[in-house]
């Protein structure tokens, strides 16, 4: 791949650009708002200058409502030997494209399972979606050097491809990305009218709930929107499970004993299949996730100390598999939780006393 052409600076447009451009694709760059093409252009995203003529590949990155409409466009004006999408929601936009009198052969369904709270450009970087699953979703009219060019796109980007139907894709984000999306919210709106004291207790528990929550509600209604079915139908078991855990907590609330140990087990069966969904979730390189020991060191809000902890852990001979932060409130102050191997736990906290550092049991 040669040439290309992003019809959509936003956030996945422009990272895509970022990415192709790093590699020595030569990026054209088109957006409904000129100043986000300026802006994506300053960053090295590409040029605002139109293609000779057609691009090799061109990666239309807009709104599901908008996909087909787009692709059909691009197609008819001739812009590219190939266009793929990068929305969301993969079933709609293709039916869409065939009644628009769109090619389907030249056209390919994508999505880079990746992505961020912010959006536009400058949320945008080069490595977005390094080691990312980026979906395809081949039908046997796919032109194969359609596919070619996708697959060229996916290892510019660094992305790992993954083949799916596109009505199953639609099925699978309804569940791992739509539907938590909307629950993170309602979640999140609770805490509006929250007594400020109440808020104050906030840990990180209801932060790493409500990160997504801080997501572009108008983004969001566009994506649900495209997918509506699926999102309501995981939904409606969740509900399902909702009514039960109410019964449940009631029946705990109950002066019948036998009705408190109903309310037991029904709290429970919901948080051990919680468990066993968890545990499904790949970990570290896509594989099972592992039984990590958490070592927690007090921080403080100073410049220098995340890289001094993480030096004193590597002058231990111990591998850091995942950290996170917990801060705390009202302080400048607050503790890193740093994930490591159970058998390494033990050495690194003695390295880390050692150092000076103070540990929290947890």
């Amino acid at each position: 791949m040669r040439t290309a052409l992003v019809v959509g600076t936003g956030l996945i447009g422009t990272s895509a650009a970022l990415a192709m451009t790093a590699r020595g694709v030569r990026v054209h760059l088109r957006d409904t708002d000129p100043q986000r093409i300026r802006t994506a252009a300053s960053l090295g995203a590409g040029t605002d200058a139109e293609p000779d003529g057609p691009v090799d590949l061109a990666v239309v990155a807009v709104p599901p409502a908008h996909v087909a409409r787009v692709v059909a466009d691009v197609q008819r004006l001739g812009l590219a030997r190939g266009c793929i999408d990068v929305a969301s929601v993969k079933g709609g936009p293709r039916r869409e494209l065939r009644e628009l009198g769109g090619d389907p052969v030249a056209y390919l369904g994508s999505h880079p399972m990746s992505g961020r709270e912010q959006n536009g450009p400058l949320a945008a970087t080069a490595d977005l979606f390094e080691g990312r699953p980026w979906v395809l979703t081949p039908t046997p009219e796919t032109d194969t050097e359609v596919l070619n060019l996708a697959l060229e796109l996916i290892a510019l980007c660094g992305a790992v491809p993954v083949v799916m139907d596109a009505d199953a894709h639609d099925r699978a984000v309804a569940l791992v990305s739509h539907t938590p999306q909307l629950l993170s919210s309602m979640i999140a709106a609770r805490l509006e009218s929250a007594d400020e004291t109440a808020v104050r207790l906030c840990g990180q528990g209801i932060r790493d709930v409500t990160r997504i929550a801080a997501s572009d509600p108008d983004m969001w209604v566009e994506i649900l929107a495209a997918n509506p079915g699926p999102v309501a139908d995981v939904l409606a078991a969740v509900a399902g499970d909702l009514d039960e855990a109410v019964r449940a907590l009631r029946a705990l609330d109950s002066a019948d004993e036998e009705k408190r140990g109903g309310g037991a087990a029904g709290i429970e069966d919901v948080l051990r299949r919680g468990n066993a969904g968890r545990a499904r979730v790949p970990g570290k390189h896509g594989q099972a996730p592992a039984v990590y020991r958490t070592v927690a060191v007090l921080i403080s809000d100073r410049p220098g100390e995340l890289a001094r902890i993480f030096a004193d852990a590597g002058a231990a001979g111990v591998n850091i598999e995942d950290v996170r932060i917990e801060h705390a409130t009202g302080q400048q102050a607050g503790h890193v939780q740093l994930m490591v191997e159970p058998g390494a736990a033990s050495a690194l906290e003695s390295a880390l006393r050692d150092r000076g550092w103070s540990l929290r049991r947890l």
